[in-house]
């Protein structure tokens, strides 16, 4: 699904690099968290992967055009702003150049939000906002989700209703998921695959793995 090879890149266009020479290879169905310090690219690395920066070095293949992301709630508009949930998908699927009308009742039946559609937007919680932001990545029918850290600003409860919803995703409809995050015990969970992030290194380890490395005790 992501093919990545010799991936250099730095913001000056010259050394340090924050990313040096990462090799990566993400198996479609695959559901990779991204882990990492903060400051430690995680997301540049998936900035990336969806084009929105370019690599120095190094080449990105990613095997499939159907992509839906979501960026961190405190990345997205201020949430006062006077804008329904319906006027919002709908607003993407302009974007995306789709018609049916159809789309929009079936991804907000996915994360059990359909109740809400005629809702602004300032009046959700910060859980039923993050879950609307899937929904909207979910237009178009994305072979390969990405999330960047999912649970920030969510409460507890909410966190659980949104990995439950990923991991449904994942496994019922086989799409890929690339999530960085900060919620490492939400990440082994869940996840079927952990890339660390550190010193502008690239590491993948299965869970198993990943649990022997840092010595977690199941």
């Amino acid at each position: 699904m992501i093919h990545i090879k010799d991936l250099t890149f730095s913001y000056t266009g010259s050394p340090p690099y924050i990313l040096n020479k990462i090799n990566l290879d993400i198996k479609k169905g695959a559901y990779v968290s991204i882990i990492g310090e903060n400051g430690s690219a995680k997301t540049t690395l998936i900035k990336l992967i969806l084009g929105l920066l370019h690599p120095l070095k190094g080449t990105i293949q990613v095997q499939t055009r159907k992509i839906g992301y979501v960026p961190q709630i405190m990345e997205t508009f201020n949430s006062q702003f006077p804008i329904t949930v319906s006027e919002l998908i709908k607003c993407h699927m302009k974007i995306l150049k789709i018609k049916d009308k159809a789309s929009l009742e079936r991804c907000l039946n996915i994360i059990g939000m359909n109740d809400f559609k005629n809702s602004l937007i300032g009046n959700l919680s910060g859980g039923q906002r993050q879950k609307i932001f899937i929904a909207r990545a979910l237009i178009g029918h994305p072979e390969l989700l990405i999330l960047d850290e999912p649970s920030t600003g969510v409460d507890i409860p909410s966190q659980r209703e949104i990995y439950k919803i990923i991991s449904n995703l994942n496994k019922s409809l086989s799409i890929t998921i690339l999530s960085v995050e900060h919620n490492l015990e939400a990440a082994l969970e869940n996840s079927s695959q952990i890339c660390t992030i550190s010193n502008g290194n690239a590491c993948l380890y299965s869970i198993e793995e990943y649990k022997k490395s840092i010595g977690h005790k199941n």
